[in-house]
């Protein structure tokens, strides 16, 4: 089977090529790919290139299929697997596999299996560790929206803490507690107020933070502080370019400082002040991925001794995390399309991820199957007045607050141009 797909080549050498795929055998199933979303990982796996720790060092020789948070169809399987996978299922799928501690992973190490492409063969690593899920819903973005969701996820269930004088982790966040999240109106931190609104576990305070007015103005339609009220937290959106932001920000909490922090920026200030907030047996979380391997930032040792606090990071979630996002997802209880800002066709991946940093707003949505270059939601509108089909989707998305949502989906692959 031949298909079109996106092929890291050496640092920053991403091509659009077509490929043939093997014929599968007995340990194989094979995937119609529908979505995938673009995550500043696979920008970083292009930059590095065969120094990315995912990535073979014969890259060049043997190109791979990028992309890791994909979702479709499954549309071949051999015998061996037949009892636990059929023809016609969906799928999303946790690319973290670990197996045999390996670091191999989709989207970095494959040359049949990406989520950059419209058909992929499953490395029998991924289909071993159980890490090809089922997905019960016709709606394919949330499925690839439930990947970076377990990212969250996994961050949530990182936070830990003690109580009085045990040496025994209370996993989690704490729960009634006060919490801050740390430049967090980007894609990655809008989820994670999803989350925390709708998790079992939740805070009585959420402080998030931002510099940026436009994006917090954003953040606040998306989830209102009416909203978070019915959840039991109160929901407080702070602008942090002022002076003393940090001493600002602690007596939200009555001067007591934050039982959580998450820091969704890998900058130091913000860092900082993320260890700044912190109260008595506080956990930060670095949720932030830094390129620079040198990325340093200071931390109050002296609280660390005598106040107990301490830091955590994560780096993706586990197949449990993606489970949990999936069931929460399908069961309505999280709606991951405020991520969502760009929509696009395979032919503008390469493009895109090279230049992923450049490019504002949040998740690029890309649909393997389509031509289409990457647009802004917002420019739906505008474009609509010269283009029937914007005009549907400007139509359909005004019923659901500007976001995209299932329906448009549907519409988008009916309407637009195949590949």
């Amino acid at each position: 089977m031949k298909t079109k797909c996106v092929r890291l080549h050496g640092k920053m050498d991403l091509r659009l090529e077509e490929i043939e795929l093997p014929e599968i055998g007995p340990d194989d199933v094979q995937v119609k790919i529908v979505s995938d979303s673009i995550c500043m990982s696979s920008y970083k796996a292009a930059v590095e290139g065969e120094d990315h720790k995912r990535v073979p060092d014969d890259v060049a020789e043997n190109p791979v299929i990028i992309g890791h948070e994909f979702c479709g169809d499954i549309i071949a399987v051999g015998e061996n697997w037949k009892h636990r996978y059929k023809v016609g299922d969906r799928f999303s799928i946790q690319p973290a596999h670990f197996y045999e501690g390996s670091l191999k992973a989709p989207g970095y190490s494959y040359a049949y299996c990406g989520g950059s492409s419209q058909y992929a063969n499953i490395p029998i690593e991924t289909l071993k560790m159980d890490c090809l899920l089922p997905y019960a819903s016709d709606t394919y973005f949330y499925g690839s929206l439930s990947e970076p969701m377990s990212c969250i996820v996994g961050t949530y269930h990182a936070m830990y803490h003690t109580n009085g004088g045990s040496y025994e982790h209370e996993m989690g966040i704490r729960e009634g507690g006060k919490m801050a999240m740390l430049a967090a109106v980007g894609p990655m931190g809008l989820g994670a107020i999803d989350y925390a609104l709708h998790s079992d576990r939740r805070p009585s305070l959420l402080v998030v933070t931002d510099i940026d007015d436009a994006r917090l103005e954003r953040a606040k339609t998306l989830y209102t502080v009416e909203d978070a009220a019915e959840c039991g937290v109160k929901l407080v959106y702070v602008n942090t370019r002022m002076d003393n932001a940090a001493e600002y920000l602690r007596d939200l909490t009555g001067g007591t400082g934050y039982d959580d922090v998450i820091c969704f920026a890998p900058v130091r200030q913000v860092v900082e002040q993320a260890d700044a907030i912190l109260g008595e047996n506080g956990c930060l979380n670095f949720f932030a991925g830094p390129t620079d391997t040198q990325f340093k930032a200071e931390f109050n040792w002296y609280n660390v001794h005598y106040a107990g606090t301490h830091v955590v990071g994560t780096s993706g979630g586990n197949t449990d995390d993606m489970r949990e996002s999936i069931e929460m997802m399908t069961g309505g209880r999280l709606d991951p399309a405020s991520m969502v800002t760009h929509i696009g066709g395979l032919d503008v991946v390469a493009e895109t991820v090279k230049n992923l940093p450049s490019i504002p707003g949040g998740k690029k949505l890309i649909y393997n199957h389509i031509s289409l270059p990457l647009t802004a939601i917002v420019d739906f509108e505008a474009l609509g007045k010269s283009d029937p089909m914007f005009a549907e989707l400007y139509r359909i998305c005004s019923k659901h607050n500007g976001l995209w949502n299932a329906e448009a989906e549907k519409y988008l692959l009916a309407a637009a141009q195949s590949i």
